[in-house]
């Protein structure tokens, strides 16, 4: 029992660390973080960039979920995305 609880907990961190060529991790939130696997591609973009920046002002080059961590609301954040995602 114990080793399939060991086996279920390791598969479900491989799962969760696996992040597809091309694409980044991001968390985002104000209070609670949640986990975004988005394209490397919107780095490029002004509207994003200015998020990485307000990030940099407020976490500097220290990001304790281990990824970028983004401040702000998840809905502004999704908001940003499909718009990136159109473009």
């Amino acid at each position: 029992m114990a080793r399939q609880i060991l086996r279920r907990s390791f598969s479900n961190e491989r799962r969760f660390a696996e992040v597809p060529k091309g694409n980044l991790v991001v968390y985002v939130g104000e209070g609670e973080k949640k986990r975004f696997v988005i394209p490397l591609s919107y780095l490029n973009h002004p509207s994003f960039q200015e998020l990485l920046f307000q990030a940099e002002e407020e976490f500097g080059f220290h990001h304790p979920m281990g990824g970028i961590t983004i401040p702000c609301s998840e809905d502004q954040f999704i908001d940003l995305t499909s718009r990136l995602s159109t473009t």
